[in-house]
């Protein structure tokens, strides 16, 4: 607020002890939690507070490690929450970068940031991210997720931690027996227990508990679809946001069966560890390594019983999975531009025949390739359905089928400039700084006017959705819900709506390829 001369210091001040309203202790950086007194700090030129390295579970470590997150103990005095948590035990990828200490399997810290400035008894709507990473990398302290700018939008931001691998996900014969018949979940677990800290201590922070949206890109959009699969997490949020990836066909869903529990048994054993407390007594570092070894098993999301009581796209197509309005998307180029080169209209033909036989001319019809360039755009259209679009779109349409809530489906399309770990493309996870306005933590990256208004226009979308379930506001172009009228919106240098063009490619997979089928 700028003061413009003595005469109006008087009312001012008077309008900022009416209008707006300071957290606990008349401290605006200090708030009270029910474990204990935080403080935080200021950041993005004093526009937002940031409150770092909250414990909403008690540190899974020892007898801890692969149990259902524990209460977090009580502390006395203020507890200083200006730095992340530590992130948790992982081999992260080569374009991830942390703002923390260091690993440790004392990880489970959450960050909030809220507006420095708030109406006096607001409730704003809180936006509750899940970081990617394939399940076994990533943290809430990656600088493409700060939280400087989406709260100045009218929102408060929650962003998290939790077990990741081996740690998260490990499902042996041995847990099993000692979680009564579930295991292998406590990634997911680790969602749900900060979800409900949410719900217990986010007021404190001007958040609105009843209006929390969940939203996450890759591993986390897959995490979103599951939570909404969930029973435990039903009724932890009213909205959901999913960036490219689904718990849907192969990979990543909770499609595994107590089949994986023999084989991450052998694993267990092949270790040295002759019982669950030798196991649990190893040091992580020496676990780690050993789930990075050849042969290991992909430590994922299991059918346990509990947290998921059935394969998601059951638990959709019968209609019992939240019924909340959901966003969802992909980009352009999710495989990669790798599967163009070379790529030729002959060669592109001569796969196709291979793969799909007597199928091969539908292929054609909905990845042509008349001429090279056509074959090379095919490729790269294929090489992302196959890896992650395919499964996001089977979301999208059983949410439409059944979930009796708003569906938006949007299609990310501007290539981003070349950058330190990427070509020009709309490659997989180059919507994230977009989606939080932290364009400039990408290294390398030199931004154009078109990049900044599409990310000013996505944080508008974004945040208006969790304020209403709702994307649309004034000011930005129309997107129509796709449920209604099968339209797509198009992120781009400019953005528009218009028909899907694409049902037919994932039709042809369905019918293809029979496991990936609801």
């Amino acid at each position: 607020m700028r003061f413009l001369g003595i005469v109006h210091y008087a009312p001012a001040l008077a309008l900022l002890a009416v209008g707006f309203a300071a957290p606990a202790y008349g401290n605006p950086l200090k708030v009270k939690v029910e474990q204990g007194k935080l403080r935080g700090k200021l950041i993005n030129e004093g526009k937002v507070r940031a409150f770092l390295g909250i414990p909403f579970a008690a540190p899974p470590v020892g007898d801890l490690r692969w149990r259902a997150p524990a209460p977090v103990p009580n502390w006395k005095g203020l507890r200083d929450a200006t730095h992340y948590g530590a992130h948790c035990m992982q081999v992260p990828f080569s374009d991830m970068s942390f703002q923390d200490a260091g690993p440790s399997e004392d990880c489970l810290y959450l960050n909030v940031f809220t507006p420095a400035k708030r109406k006096r008894r607001s409730k704003l709507p809180v936006m509750f991210w899940i970081h990617g990473g394939g399940y076994f990398a990533g943290s809430a302290s990656e600088p493409r997720h700060n939280g400087d700018f989406l709260p100045a939008k009218g929102v408060v931001l929650v962003t998290i931690n939790y077990r990741l691998g081996v740690f998260g996900f490990l499902d042996t014969e041995g847990l099993r027996n000692e979680g009564d018949g579930a295991a292998g979940n406590y990634g997911l677990m680790d969602m749900i227990a900060a979800l409900r800290w949410v719900q217990a201590n986010i007021a404190k922070f001007g958040g609105n508990p009843e209006n929390v949206t969940i939203f996450g890109e890759s591993a986390g959009s897959f995490a979103v679809s599951t939570l909404m699969a969930s029973p435990l997490a039903q009724g932890l949020f009213s909205q959901a946001i999913g960036e490219s990836g689904a718990a849907f066909g192969e990979g990543l869903g909770g499609e595994t069966a107590a089949a994986a529990a023999p084989a991450e048994t052998a694993w267990a054993r092949s270790l040295g560890a002759k019982s669950l407390a030798e196991l649990r007594a190893m040091p992580a570092d020496a676990i780690l390594a050993g789930s990075r070894k050849a042969g290991a098993p992909r430590f994922a999301p299991v059918i346990d019983g509990k947290v998921l009581t059935e394969p998601v796209s059951e638990t959709y197509a019968e209609g019992k999975q939240a019924h909340v309005p959901l966003l969802a998307g992909w980009n352009r180029d999710e495989g990669g531009l790798a599967a163009a080169r070379g790529m030729t209209a002959a060669k592109w033909k001569s796969q196709a025949e291979k793969r799909f036989g007597d199928h091969a001319a539908e292929f054609l019809k909905v990845y042509p390739g008349n001429d090279d360039a056509e074959a090379a755009r095919s490729a790269i259209d294929y090489a992302g359905d196959l890896f992650i679009a395919f499964g996001t779109w089977r979301w999208i349409e059983a949410q439409v089928k059944t979930g009796e809530a708003p569906v938006y489906r949007y299609h990310f399309e501007l290539a981003a400039p070349t950058s330190k770990f990427h070509d020009s493309s709309a490659f997989h996870s180059d919507d994230i700084e977009y989606v939080f306005g932290t364009l400039d933590t990408r290294p390398g990256a030199v931004w154009r006017p078109e990049d900044r208004k599409l990310s000013e226009e996505m944080m508008d979308y974004w945040t208006s959705f969790a304020k209403s379930g709702d994307p649309n506001r004034p000011g930005l172009p129309e997107w129509p819900r796709y449920d209604k009228t099968g339209e797509v919106l198009h992120l781009d240098r400019e953005t528009h709506a218009s028909p899907d063009t694409t049902r037919a490619r994932y039709e042809f997979l369905l019918m293809e390829m029979p496991a990936m089928r609801p």
